[in-house]
């Protein structure tokens, strides 16, 4: 398994993780800034600084944790920016 598939698998999963918030609101206190910490992470530069101020404060908002942050950031870098 490459690099590109095991991101996207953990990414899949951090997406998921950030729903529990849906059931158990108190846990984004732990997971917004877990998140943030995260995406720098598994994208360095400056795209992963903006992706990871942008999956704080989408985790840190009440609703709007549906959204697909770590897989968004992943097809803009693995499709629209075309990084290997």
């Amino acid at each position: 398994m490459n690099i590109k598939t095991k991101r996207l698998i953990f990414g899949l999963l951090c997406d998921l993780l950030g729903m529990v918030s849906m059931v158990f609101p108190p846990f984004d206190f732990v997971w917004a800034p877990l998140s943030a910490y995260i995406m720098t992470r598994m994208f360095p530069g400056k795209e992963g600084k903006v992706a990871a101020v942008v999956s704080f404060i989408e985790e840190a908002l009440p609703a709007v944790d549906i959204i697909p942050s770590f897989t968004l950031m992943w097809i803009y870098t693995y499709y629209l920016k075309k990084e290997v």
